[in-house]
């Protein structure tokens, strides 16, 4: 106490900031190892080592030591290897240190070559130091490898004879010899409790306590009875209230939370009974044993049927866990409850046929009924899983995963159902008992999972109020596999793993492997995953600070931000992972040299994508295009929508987008219509009739191309007359346009100004004819008399009438030569 009150005082006098002098006293008057703790680290005692492991080897040798025995000589060795390991890591700066000055000197004379003598000298001194560093190291090494084959063969021996131990063949329970054995059994373990009561109650001393006690017997027992008997009526009552007809995710949790009370409640009735009775005085030592046995079973039992109600609740406002009918619902809850009081009951009486000390047929015979009757509903309820699985398949129409899986479930189920009592019939009940109750254990773990996915979904709802994307989002599906991970210990004891085997993977995995004189362990890599994350964030912050601060103040265009960004990005990064690998420790030199021999095939292979890469970084700097310009490369026209590092996106003008390879737009040809500025020509060419005024022509489309808003007048637009045509008179309008993303909109508003004007001027636009020739009509139609007339009746009156010119199939394009097919400002 006297220890406790100093260590208060110190920290109340370190938060006020005058503890360096009594935290010095406190070292003064610590204990020994208190003070030893914050010195060196003391040497390993390798002498007690060698007694330790020279009684292993005996012990293992000699294979006679009791279980238990074994478990606590396996636990000495696990810490005496662990001290091992830590050894290992003494004098690592100094190693790393003289391997570095070892390094600086270079490489050691081949034979029959000399060396400076104050190098030679130094080299000399420098092994020396390095052989006095690595002996500890070494010897901690040694001691490890062989802690660690000792702590194997106690493993081994302990694993065998489990083996042997469930697969040990025993009396049937279906011989009736053996049934008097287990009747008389029972009787016994009833009549030596009931003879502890009676020799309680003829002790005088004991009934004059017992009665001392009666008022707190009496309130504990009216607390447990009331508890017991209401408390999950309540809990039910409070539930509904607070659920209502359409709860919210925060409803819903909440209720989540109210109904564990028909969990504890109940259990809380139980442990004060349980009090109650052993405040009176009548339990002796045996009952005071099973009672203890007692309490953690009831909590079972309350388990199993509080999940029951979960997975199949009697209402539910959403989703059921479970595609079935009310009425299937029901069974289920009435199965899972009944199920995890005979897996209870079962595993109670287990513990008072070995607190009584039961006879082995004897336990045989009271333990298979009910483990009959545990696989008789295991069988039930996976005929509702299997009715699950059908129901789902109709709705969906299709066997989804998590059908396939439950119906894989209900299959082992069943098989479960079958083996297990015919192996407990014909005598092999340990390993009956071996498969039925872990899997009861792991069905339940099954359905706890079920229920703590649910709870994870409406978290997620009510974190991002956002209920219809639940389905879909990721990170419920990856709390859920957290879940199923952190759950994997648990399934392993309930199968038989021991505690040891739990540590012994977690040393194995707190080990690590080595990569050259580099180990890298979880530690390690969660030392460095730690590190890069918050560079990865800082990173990201850094980039958004600049998105949406600093950048949009400057005079620099969105291509040029979106440069500085990427690069801010690529440098972030790169330091982060610098900054983690460097800080967790790990060596990298022992890896260049595999890197170096598989950079020359990787470099074969890769070389189209660091062809993009560096082609990526080339367009971010000189930024010879940027997003939003309109280009032309390969014949395609479109926006730039995305540079990245490997690829660039180009959106066409008819939303559909095109993926550039970046080594493509370095090394062809690329036009750019916006590049620094949207100036643009336009071209729109006219056909007018022969015989039109030309000068007046030219006059109305002079007056239609500088009326027009987006025509820039200086230079001003002008009128061609390129030629004359096979049909028309040819003009062209050329103007410079504000924005050439308008292209199209402004050549579509010329044109119908052209049509307008022309039309008040009388301006014909001519357009093309064709007159068809018939040739030997008359053998077309059959070679009558009256077509050949029909057919010379065809043909022209004078031959001097000009024919008309042939025109191709399809009119010449009139689109500009600067327009690509469109403009942004023309919904393209």
């Amino acid at each position: 106490m006297t220890h406790l009150v100093r260590c208060l005082i110190a920290v109340a006098l370190l938060m006020s900031g005058l503890a360096a002098p009594v935290t010095v006293s406190l070292v003064a008057t610590a204990p020994p190892a208190m003070a030893q703790s914050q010195g060196s680290s003391t040497e390993i005692d390798y002498e007690a080592w060698d007694r330790v492991a020279s009684r292993a080897d005996e012990a293992i040798e000699a294979g006679r030591a009791s279980t238990n025995a074994l478990e606590t000589l396996r636990s000495e060795l696990a810490n005496w290897r662990q001290r091992f390991l830590d050894e290992q890591d003494t004098n690592r700066n100094a190693i790393q240190t003289v391997t570095r000055q070892l390094e600086a000197l270079g490489p050691p004379p081949e034979d029959g070559e000399s060396e400076v003598a104050e190098i030679a000298s130094a080299r000399k001194l420098l092994n020396d130091r390095m052989a006095r560093l690595r002996e500890p190291v070494r010897l901690a090494e040694l001691a490890h490898t062989r802690a660690d084959g000792l702590i194997q063969g106690i493993d081994a021996i302990i694993r065998e004879r489990q083996r042997d131990e469930i697969m040990q063949f025993g009396p049937s329970p279906l011989n009736p010899v053996h049934w008097p054995e287990g009747l008389a059994a029972l009787g016994s373990t009833f009549a030596a409790l009931r003879s502890e009561a009676d020799a309680a109650w003829r002790n005088p001393i004991q009934r004059d306590e017992t009665r001392k006690d009666i008022p707190v017997i009496l309130v504990l027992s009216a607390i447990g009875l009331v508890l017991v008997g209401r408390g999950r009526k309540w809990t039910h009552a409070l539930t509904r209230k607070i659920l209502g007809e359409d709860p919210g995710a925060a409803r819903w949790i909440i209720g989540f939370i109210v109904s564990m009370g028909s969990l504890f409640l109940p259990f809380f009735g139980v442990y004060f009974l349980i009090e109650a009775l052993s405040s009176s005085g009548f339990v002796g030592l045996r009952g005071g044993r099973i009672l203890d046995v007692f309490g953690p079973l009831v909590f079972a039992f309350l388990l199993a049927r509080w999940l029951a109600s979960r997975v199949f609740p009697a209402k539910e406002a959403r989703t059921l866990p479970l595609n079935l009918s009310p009425q299937s619902r029901r069974k289920g809850r009435f199965y899972g409850m009944l199920l995890g009081g005979l897996a209870a009951g079962s595993f109670f009486l287990q513990q008072v046929g070995e607190i009584a000390q039961w006879s082995r047929p004897a336990s045989v015979v009271i333990l298979y009924p009910l483990m009959v009757l545990c696989c008789l509903l295991v069988f039930r309820i996976a005929n509702l899983l299997r009715e699950h699985v059908k129901a789902d398949a109709e709705d969906d129409g299709e066997e989804t995963y998590r059908s396939r899986m439950t119906g894989i479930l209900a299959f082992l189920m069943t098989a479960l159902a079958i083996i297990v009592p015919v192996l407990g019939a014909v005598g092999y009940f340990r390993l009956a008992q071996a498969l039925l109750y872990p899997s009861l254990g792991s069905i339940e773990l099954l359905a706890m999972l079920l229920v703590l996915q649910r709870v994870v979904v409406e978290v997620y709802v009510l974190i991002t109020k956002n209920r219809a994307g639940a389905a879909e989002s990721l990170i419920p599906i990856l709390a859920g596999v957290v879940l199923v991970v952190l759950s994997l210990p648990i399934f392993a004891l309930l199968w038989g793993a021991r505690v040891a085997d739990l540590t012994e993977l977690y040393s194995r995995a707190a080990e690590g492997f080595f990569i050259g004189e580099t180990r890298i362990s979880p530690t390690i890599f969660l030392t460095f995953a730690f590190i890069f994350v918050l560079g990865y964030f800082a990173t990201r912050l850094l980039q958004g600070a600049l998105k949406n601060t600093i950048l949009p103040k400057t005079r620099i265009d969105t291509g040029g931000r979106h440069a500085i960004l990427s690069g801010v990005g690529y440098v972030g990064i790169f330091l982060a992972a610098v900054i983690a690998i460097t800080s967790a420790g790990i060596d990298l030199t022992a890896l260049g040299y595999v890197a170096g021999a598989l950079s020359v095939g990787i470099g074969f292979g890769l070389q189209n994508v660091v062809s993009n890469f560096v082609s990526g970084i080339i367009l971010l700097v000189e930024r010879p295009i940027s997003e939003g310009d309109w280009i032309e490369v390969g014949g395609i026209h479109g926006n730039v929508k995305d540079i990245s590092v490997r690829s660039t996106i180009i959106q066409t003008f008819d939303r559909s987008d095109v993926i550039v390879p970046n080594a493509d737009l370095v090394s062809g040809r690329v036009t750019n219509y916006t590049r620094g500025n949207t100036v643009g020509r336009l071209i729109v060419p006219v056909g007018v009739a022969y015989g039109t005024d030309t000068e007046r022509v030219d006059r109305i489309l002079q007056e239609i191309a500088e009326a027009h808003p987006l025509v820039l007048l200086n230079p001003p637009p002008f009128v061609v007359f390129r030629g004359f045509g096979a049909d028309s008179l040819d003009f062209e309008i050329r103007a410079i346009l504000r924005d050439v993303n308008y292209i199209l909109t402004v050549h579509s508003e010329m044109n119908h100004q052209i049509a307008h004007r022309f039309a008040e001027a009388g301006i014909e636009i001519p357009f093309a004819q064709r007159d068809i020739w018939i040739r030997n009509a008359e053998v077309l139609n059959g070679g009558t008399r009256e077509d050949g007339v029909a057919a010379q009746a065809t043909k022209p009156s004078s031959p001097n009438v000009p024919t008309a010119p042939r025109q191709k199939d399809e009119p010449p394009d009139m689109d500009g030569d600067a327009d690509g097919g469109g403009g942004a400002g023309d919904g393209r």
